[in-house]
């Protein structure tokens, strides 16, 4: 039989085009990031990259695999890239290293390396750092402070203590805080009056973050390089179940476009639940699986202790994995569904 006639096709695709196109899509949301915080944001980016690339290299030495084939697919600057934005922008440099080492240790290699690893690293990092250090992480930098590069260098490596000025909560957090304060007599109208912090709709500036992860996620879409199913999952999970407690009580819940454009949501919804190897495989899995993230990243928002829930709702979904896709496997090609 000759297998070089059609109807066999060869289709350029390989895991390192797939992640250079990732990290293109991130490129957006980091120059919004720029743009809001400067060029700080790129150091971070740098030091988390340069702590994957050596963990990444010490445990292909340790486990005797070639360095320069999977050095260079670029799997790991991806986990990287999605730690620094992950993390807050002014994060000491030790805290990027930690999250960038137990990524791809732990996480990745420890499992046996890229394809065998049943959670997200990259949330594995961000859960391991706010769970360990809750102060630190919750240190987001102020839109309207125009501190200059040499200062925010000097709190990155610790050269400067870090001052008050240079932190405060993010939108989410200002939000759930006071609405606590208020224990029912605080309406979320009049909280989000409060332009300095909330902005037009979804925290001032942060907006712009988050469509920059929309845009880059709609070019991987168009791209094909990930399906619709997961991300269309999330953003419908997230959204029915905040609009529906909004329209049922608008004093105590905020709109679902709060939601939406606030916190990681959107660069979850298009980098992190269409993650081939942690997530489903299924069609049908991937949007389950992103309805299930997007409810469970809502729950522990507004009712859980953690402002943000979203790496929290993943790690928990990739347990769920196995099963989603043992019941949404598509019926054999010639068979009917039983």
């Amino acid at each position: 039989m000759n297998f070089t006639t059609p109807p066999y096709l060869v289709q350029n695709v390989s895991v390192r085009r797939v992640m250079l196109q990732v990290l293109a899509a991130l490129l957006p949301a980091i120059a919004a990031y720029v743009w809001l915080i400067g060029p700080i944001v790129l150091v971070q980016i740098a030091i988390t990259t340069a702590a994957a690339l050596l963990a990444e290299a010490f445990m292909l030495k340790l486990l005797d695999k070639p360095p320069s084939l999977f050095l260079g697919d670029g799997s790991a600057i991806v986990t990287a890239w999605l730690i620094a934005l992950a993390l807050p922008p002014l994060a000491p440099w030790w805290l990027l290293v930690v999250g960038a080492l137990f990524a791809i240790v732990v996480a990745k290699h420890l499992y046996g390396g890229l394809g065998q690893n049943p959670f997200n690293p990259a949330m594995i990092a961000f859960a391991v750092c706010i769970v360990s250090f809750p102060a630190l992480m919750s240190q987001w930098p102020e839109i309207d402070l125009k501190a200059d590069f040499s200062q925010q260098l000097a709190l990155v490596f610790g050269i400067a203590p870090r001052l008050d000025a240079m932190s405060g909560a993010t939108p989410l957090d200002a939000l759930k805080t006071a609405l606590k304060l208020g224990e029912g007599q605080t309406s979320v109208a009049a909280i989000l009056a409060d332009t300095r912090v909330f902005g037009r709709f979804a925290g001032k500036g942060w907006e712009w973050v988050a469509a920059g992860y929309l845009i880059g996620g709609l070019w991987l879409w168009q791209r094909r390089v990930i399906s619709w199913h997961a991300p269309f999952g999330f953003i419908a999970g997230l959204s029915l179940l905040a609009g529906g407690l909004w329209l049922w009580n608008p004093d105590q819940f905020v709109n679902p476009v709060f939601h939406l454009f606030s916190g990681g949501a959107m660069m979850c919804a298009f980098f992190i639940v269409t993650d081939p190897v942690s997530g489903c495989t299924t069609p049908r899995g991937k949007l389950i699986f992103g309805l299930a993230a997007g409810v469970m990243a809502y729950v522990i928002r507004v009712f859980g202790g953690y402002p943000d829930g979203v790496g929290f709702a993943i790690l928990l979904m990739n347990i769920c994995v196995p099963l989603i896709d043992l019941y949404t496997q598509p019926p054999i090609f010639g068979m009917k569904k039983q």
